[in-house]
């Protein structure tokens, strides 16, 4: 189900950039980039057509007809909301935006539609499996609207799959991303002179280097099989293996110490972080990659462990070092 004429959503965040200057230089027919916000010129790469439209745009269908596109990817979400962001707007953009979205790919006869989904659809709960699957439920998290979000969406494309099967699906269920440029909620974990971690937790990371993902999304564009993937490099890396290559140590905190001392730091305001973090940090889903190497047919050029250092290498080269000095 090779691609020829593509639209991406998001086409102007952190993915959406990778994802672009991926496909920019394969022979397709018409590369299309969506994005809330007007690109700039200087951010512009030849032989992409640019549109400022939201996702959640009544008239995102008659784009999708202008350009007769047969393959959506689809990248925009709200990872790292804003100051004045709320969950309902959240909400409309993750959930609404891609409902919006599967109504359009379905009215104008698109083919194939490949969804950037997250690991963190799984959930952070404590009777998670040691390496999570495919086949794992996916429970999110009410308290965390990314994760919660992220189950709602993926609900929603298998009710997709299951009514209207002529519309394929690929879903990459993405880990945490490293790159040389990325800067996120893990990355400024590794930022502090300590690190925390939880007694009686490993809180294994898995992570995946950014080429990888923008490879794996231009592999589901050519004639391998639809279906939901995790997207990760292979192993994991426990936090106290982290602290020891960033030169750093990590404190373990009892589980009941640290709720509090979350809790009264977000009631003062001095913490953007509430109670709820615990989970995130003890409870996160380690996703093991089979089926994206031996079903989907993409092997990640970096292991989660390759991943880390070259993120710490490029850091250095930046003048940002994260490790002890």
């Amino acid at each position: 189900m090779s691609a020829s004429r593509v639209l991406v959503t998001g086409g102007d965040g952190f993915l959406g950039r990778g994802v672009l200057a991926a496909l920019a230089g394969k022979s397709l027919e018409a590369l299309v980039a969506l994005d809330v916000r007007e690109v700039p010129a200087e951010r512009q790469l030849p032989g992409v057509v640019y549109r400022q439209q939201d996702v959640r745009d009544a008239g995102i269908g008659d784009t999708l007809a202008a350009h007769a596109i047969d393959t959506v990817v689809h990248l925009a979400s709200i990872v790292t909301p804003g100051k004045d962001s709320n969950r309902a707007f959240e909400h409309s953009v993750d959930v609404g935006g891609t409902r919006n979205m599967l109504e359009a790919c379905v009215a104008q006869g698109v083919r194939h539609i490949v969804v950037s989904s997250s690991g963190a659809a799984y959930g952070y709960h404590a009777d998670n499996p040691a390496w999570i699957t495919e086949s794992q439920p996916l429970r999110g998290n009410p308290v965390f609207a990314y994760a919660d979000h992220k189950r709602q969406v993926e609900e929603m494309l298998a009710d997709y799959r299951a009514a209207h099967p002529a519309l394929a699906q690929t879903v990459l269920r993405i880990g945490t991303i490293l790159g040389e440029r990325v800067d996120n909620q893990i990355t400024a974990l590794f930022e502090k002179k300590r690190l925390i971690a939880i007694r009686g937790s490993a809180s294994p990371f898995v992570f995946v280097w950014d080429e990888d993902v923008t490879g794996a999304i231009a592999h589901a564009l050519g004639d391998a099989p639809p279906g939901c993937y995790n997207l990760a490099g292979d192993g994991a890396l426990t936090i106290h293996e982290i602290a020891s290559r960033l030169g750093k140590q990590a404190i373990d905190w009892p589980a009941g110490v640290l709720k509090a001392t979350l809790a009264v730091g977000s009631a003062l305001g001095v913490s953007r972080y509430g109670p709820e973090q615990l989970d995130f940090l003890r409870y996160r889903p380690v996703l093991l990659n089979t089926a994206l190497k031996e079903r989907f047919g993409y092997v990640p050029s970096k292991t989660s462990s390759e991943a880390f250092d070259a993120f710490v290498a490029a850091r250095a080269r930046q003048g940002r070092p994260v490790t002890s000095s």
